[in-house]
């Protein structure tokens, strides 16, 4: 290999960005459901399913409390295999229409945004579920984050489930976390999810590097460590909040506490 060869070789493998997965990463999914219960709420997936119950049966008496839960748990299933198959989260408003269709209740064509309008407070109460009483985040991460972003630009990859990427946006503004964020990818902006080689691609372009020079930190085997990988970026499975299999993980390097992290990357280079 020639010495220009050699520095462009070089250049590619160095590493210049970093994304991060947002649940179970950088904050801890569910660690909001101890909160609720000393406030003496239900749990968050119960809590959903109430609300949109409630409303149903308010709206039209002729369906039951049963037919409605079960309409919602219909929706959910569809919106696991437009996630899990076809790699895709439609927001909250989308999966109050599939319930909608569920019960018989689908607008016609062309009246799509007037379910909307019938359920908007409802959609507003279910995106700001984990924004009203947040998440817990990872230990050390904003030490870790304000060390890391003087040496590299930091990104976002994230599935939105129910709170969608403004809300994750919000949910950093709170931590003082936004600031150290160069870009950011959510899959309700995005219109596809991990492990879809479309969003890894993505980020590398709004980073504005080649994915060889990207590391993405994750806490999920099939979206953070093999998505990445699939397209040549680098991956860090991080396990301080879940571990969901370090033992076989394939992924570069394990982290098990964000205050390791800044170590961890710089052994990759």
């Amino acid at each position: 290999m020639g010495r220009a060869a050699a520095l462009c070789y070089d250049a590619a493998m160095t590493i210049a960005a970093i994304t991060f997965d947002f649940w179970d990463t950088l904050a801890a999914d569910d660690s909001d459901e101890p909160k609720r219960a000393a406030l003496g709420l239900p749990a968050k997936a119960q809590a959903r399913q109430l609300l949109f119950a409630e409303k149903i049966t308010a709206r039209y008496p002729h369906i039951t409390l049963e037919q409605a839960t079960e309409a919602y748990r219909a929706a959910n299933e569809r919106f696991n295999h437009d996630w899990q198959v076809s790699h895709h989260t439609p927001g909250v408003p989308v999966r109050l229409y599939y319930a909608y269709e569920h019960l018989g209740l689908a607008p016609a064509p062309g009246k799509y945004a007037g379910l909307v309008q019938e359920v908007d407070e409802l959609v507003r109460e279910i995106e700001t579920m984990e924004i009203r009483i947040p998440p817990d985040f990872a230990p050390g991460v904003h030490n870790a984050l304000q060390l890391l972003s003087e040496e590299y630009r930091l990104g976002v990859i994230s599935d939105t489930i129910h709170t969608n990427g403004r809300g994750l946006r919000h949910l950093l503004q709170q931590q003082g976390l936004l600031q150290y964020f160069s870009y950011f990818v959510f899959s309700d902006e995005m219109g596809k999810a991990k492990p879809s080689t479309d969003v890894f691609r993505q980020a590398a372009i709004g980073l504005g590097f080649h994915p060889s020079q990207i590391v993405h930190v994750g806490d999920r085997e099939s979206n953070d460590v093999a998505g990445p990988m699939s397209i040549g970026m680098r991956a860090v499975l991080y396990t301080g909040i879940r571990d969901r299999g370090a033992a076989t993980s394939r992924a570069n390097a394990v982290c098990r506490d964000f205050r390791e992290l800044p170590a961890v990357i710089r052994r990759l280079r």
